[in-house]
């Protein structure tokens, strides 16, 4: 086997660097360079609030800890003052502390952590004094929210195992009955002052597990959203929205408050939100029928009970609702829109939304101080690592008020940018985001690695791509590769139609799409159409293991969590139904379309080299899914590693584990890459740029 190309540049970098000035080379030595490590060092932001009078922002800061035999991530809660002039750490210590909101009347700062034990709420008075603990919840506090007027707090809280079940799993008797038994969330309640809470109540009872609620102004209503089973398939096929009266109880069971349902139906409710006036309750649906393959409307319905109304589509369709604004007139809505995410603001009277926050880049996490005319938000781009920031509500003018990476070393990037093309049946058109290699210069021929994200429903959006992830972008930058990130047919951000272009069709429209952006990329003379190279994640895996099966054009490929045997993954995965969604049938009614649309149906047509990495806890895309493609690859004698990550379910969890994910692709596409490509087009590589 010839050489790999990246060693060999080096080589000659390295007798290139003995002829110049020993300045020149400790130069070179002593830059920084893009790599994993390095990556690692730029943080996780968000959980973003903002105080009610608007002068303060909390938000959570994630790092790493990866010493000795520590690979985990602790993350804490800062706060900055919203004129940025200056932001500190609240929280500290060896266990992590989230989800932090202020009090209604500022004068605490609330959070959740379990250094006590179970994960509970702990509040921290502004002014001065020790956090303390305000739950005692039994198995620890889900989501939290403080009534308007101060003086109650509710939680979620998943119900305690029964007696029954803690004696059998003492006395190792403890048989599972699969989809049984179920362990609800419900909701509790109880006085909120100085100290810890007492005489916390059951707000809601039945076989039924709450998935968002919100408080009513009045204090006392809680309008909730629930589903019939806590199993993450369940919440793709039901969902109805009920009111309880925490002030009063049931006529039928008085240990219980008086609940009402508020809507019901077909489809799938959720994530209410109650107007300031107390009149409305707005909330995502899926319409009249479920949409397991994504859909999410913004509905009203008055709290006092009627007939629902359909607000207009947002850009969408993808439901992400945020809030009231103060006067009731309208909803703010946060979606994809194409590579970025923004703002909407959608009229409670039918209108047209009208965008709220504009240019390049990805809106986060945000929250509103509507009586200072402010809100927070974190924001970055493909260049710029996240921070958070404030801006009006009634004149967007994003200013940061935090710069938490200055100490991190910033090496020369390659430069990401949006390209556009049409799809080969002219459709559509497409986009995605191309990065260069580090120090690219016009004319060179580069390799290229198609990358492709998981969903499909997914997107790529114009985030820090020296930012951590399963794939470190700026690294293969560094290393001398182009990263072209498509959003094919059944991407979000670009509307229902598109997302659901591909019903019925994985494996040839999408590819189509991307193997288009390929070609495209080759025409404009960045891409070495012999140094192409595939990888994904998740769908991105699928599409991996299926386009080996169709094309021979890529010299080597990396599946990711894929699934290319869509019979049996609809059988062991736990979102059953979102794969049943796109293919629009039952595998025994239609085994012919699944069969079609499965790479381990065609594994006799593969030759490209492929790498395989699956999770061993993985339930979302099960290990066996990457075992049978690994096994029949294996048995057909193509080029082939399966790389296992302990303890991980659907994607590293763990720091050290991730960092890994990269380095060992690229020695995978290292392998297979053609010795003969430093000179292309007339055009000499740079030395040492793989």
């Amino acid at each position: 086997m010839a050489q790999p190309l990246a060693r060999h540049s080096r080589l000659v970098l390295f007798l290139v660097f003995l002829l110049l000035p020993g300045a020149a080379l400790a130069q070179e030595e002593d830059a920084p360079r893009w790599t994993p490590e390095l990556s690692m060092e730029f943080r996780g932001v968000g959980g973003t609030v903002i105080s009610p009078d608007g002068s303060m922002v909390a938000f959570t800061v994630q790092e790493p800890l990866m010493e000795g035999e520590q690979s985990e991530y602790l993350t804490h809660v800062w706060v900055a003052a919203a004129d940025g002039s200056w932001a500190r750490q609240y929280t500290r210590g060896e266990e992590s502390a989230s989800n932090p909101t202020f009090s209604p009347d500022g004068t605490r700062l609330l959070f959740t952590t379990s250094r006590s034990g179970e994960n509970q709420v702990w509040a921290l008075p502004l002014t001065g004094g020790e956090a303390y603990q305000v739950t005692d919840a039994e198995e620890g506090v889900g989501s939290y929210e403080v009534s308007p007027d101060g003086s109650h707090l509710a939680y979620t809280m998943r119900d305690p195992a029964s007696e029954d079940w803690e004696a059998a799993v003492k006395e190792k008797r403890d048989v599972i009955v699969a989809d049984t038994d179920f362990r609800y969330n419900h909701l509790y309640m109880g006085p909120f002052g100085d100290g810890m809470q007492e005489h916390a109540h059951r707000v809601t009872k039945g076989d039924f597990t709450v998935t968002g609620w919100d408080w009513a102004p009045d204090g006392a209503h809680i309008v909730f959203s629930h589903q019939s089973d806590p199993r993450i398939n369940t919440g793709r096929l039901n969902g109805d929205i009920s009111v309880v009266n925490t002030m009063e109880h049931s006529a039928e069971d008085e240990h219980t408050f008086a609940t009402r349902e508020l809507v019901t139906g077909a489809g799938v409710e959720g994530s209410p939100l109650v107007s300031p006036d107390g009149s409305l309750v707005a909330y995502v649906s899926t319409g009249s029928q479920p949409e397991p393959v994504g859909l999410g409307d913004i509905y009203v319905v008055p709290l006092a009970g009627g007939e629902p109304r359909k607000l207009h589509d947002t850009h969408d369709r993808s439901g992400g609702l945020m809030a009231w604004v103060d006067d009731g007139h309208a909803v703010l809505v946060l979606e994809s829109i194409g590579t970025t995410r923004h703002l909407q603001a959608l009229p409670v009277n039918g209108a047209a939304p009208v965008q709220v926050t504009e240019g390049a880049g990805v809106m986060g996490s945000a929250d509103f101080a509507f009586g200072a005319d402010r809100m927070a938000f974190t924001w970055q781009t493909t260049d710029t690592p996240p921070d958070v920031y404030v801006s009006a509500l009634s004149d967007w003018a994003p200013e940061a008020v935090t710069d938490l990476h200055a100490d991190v070393p910033m090496p020369e990037m390659g430069r990401t940018e949006l390209l556009t093309w049409r799809s080969q049946d002219g459709r559509f058109e497409i986009e995605g985001l191309l990065t260069y290699p580090v120090g690219y210069e016009p004319g060179q021929r580069v390799p290229l690695v198609l990358n492709v994200h998981g969903g499909p429903a997914g997107v790529f959006s114009q985030s820090f791509t020296g930012s951590p992830s399963i794939y470190m972008i700026q690294t293969f930058a560094q290393e001398g590769y182009a990263v072209l990130r498509p959003n094919p047919r059944g991407s979000t951000g670009y509307g229902k139609d598109f997302r659901y272009a591909n019903v019925r069709d994985w494996g040839f429209g999408d590819m189509d799409d991307l193997m288009a952006g390929v070609d495209h990329v080759i025409e404009m003379g960045v891409g070495d159409p012999d140094q192409l190279l595939l990888m994904g994640w998740s769908y991105g895996g699928y599409m991996t293991s299926f386009a080996v099966t169709r094309t021979d054009r890529f010299k080597a490929a990396s599946m990711g969590a894929g699934l290319p045997n869509l019979v049996s993954m609809t059988t062991t995965t736990d979102i059953q139904d979102y794969l049943v969604g796109h293919m629009d049938s039952e595998f025994w009614e239609e085994y012919e379309t699944y069969e079609r649309h499965s790479a381990i149906y065609r594994i006799a047509n593969v030759t490209t080299p492929t790498q395989v990495i699956h999770g061993e806890n993985d339930l979302r895309v099960p290990f066996t899914q990457g075992q049978e493609f690994y096994r029949a690859l294996q048995r057909r004698g193509v080029p082939t590693e399966m790389l296992i990550l302990p303890r991980t379910p659907h994607g590293p969890r763990e720091p050290k584990l991730l960092m890994e994910v990269t380095p060992r692709i690229l020695d995978w596409f290292e392998r297979y890459l053609p010795e003969s490509a430093a000179v292309t087009d007339g055009a000499v590589a740079e030395a040492g740029t793989r």
